[in-house]
């Protein structure tokens, strides 16, 4: 199980964008994060694709999910001087400056799918980014019946890569970005769009509507952002 650090860049007006120069910054740097397993960069789609949720809008400017090994390893790249502050200040990316910049650090939990292996037929991974900003009545309850019903529904998605769910812990940063403590989040992967899209206009939405009536108490609602999906490797010395 580890940890998952995600960094969510967004312009409430909705018109800007993530440079090229500055997304291959933020590349490097990234690379360059001690104790990182993993970098995800997340930018929204180029134009839009069918989804059940498009009124949730267009998604954040950029997003970052950061995997590290453990939560003491995402404590120490989240200190005052590191990599981390940089990119939630903004330092030297004009396109990101200036934006509203929120992160939080949660357990990652992975679930098995069919198939996992990236089908590369030209297209650009795509993610269906989902989250939980409020609360629930009773936050156990809640959990025991989301892990013990949806990935199992997620997995008969057409093509679906991975599946991830992400649970709240206790962190200490000393970023300048706004900490938030959204109560869950959820990540499906799929090759490109156009499966993203195929998929969750597929019957399966269905039963996920079903099971989602089923779950206990909570308020807050949720948001599903469909983003472009790069990977990048932590650097090598």
């Amino acid at each position: 199980m580890s940890i998952s650090l995600f960094m969510t860049f967004v312009d409430p007006a909705g018109e800007r964008r993530i440079h090229a120069d500055d997304l291959a910054v933020v590349v490097g740097m990234v690379g360059s994060i001690p104790n990182l397993t993993e970098g995800l960069l997340f930018t929204p789609l180029e134009q839009q694709v069918e989804h059940p949720y498009k009124n949730d809008g267009t998604g954040p400017v950029f997003s970052l999910q950061l995997r590290f090994p453990d939560l003491f390893a995402c404590e120490a790249a989240a200190g005052r001087d590191g990599v981390l502050a940089k990119l939630a200040a903004g330092t030297g990316l004009s396109s990101l400056a200036g934006l509203e910049v929120t992160h939080q650090v949660m357990v990652t939990r992975a679930f098995p799918v069919d198939v996992a292996e990236h089908q590369d037929d030209g297209g650009i991974p795509c993610s269906y980014l989902v989250h939980y900003p409020g609360s629930a009545e009773d936050l156990n309850a809640w959990h025991l019946h989301y892990l013990e019903h949806h990935p199992a529904i997620m997995r008969s998605f057409p093509n679906v890569r991975q599946i991830e769910i992400y649970t709240r812990v206790d962190w200490v940063d000393r970023l300048t970005s706004r900490r938030v403590e959204y109560m869950q989040r959820n990540k499906l992967v799929f090759d490109s769009p156009a499966a993203l899209s195929h998929a969750l206009t597929s019957d399966v939405i269905k039963r996920m509507r079903a099971d989602f009536n089923q779950l206990p108490p909570f308020s807050g609602g949720n948001r599903h952002f469909p983003m472009l999906t790069r990977t990048v490797s932590p650097a090598t010395s």
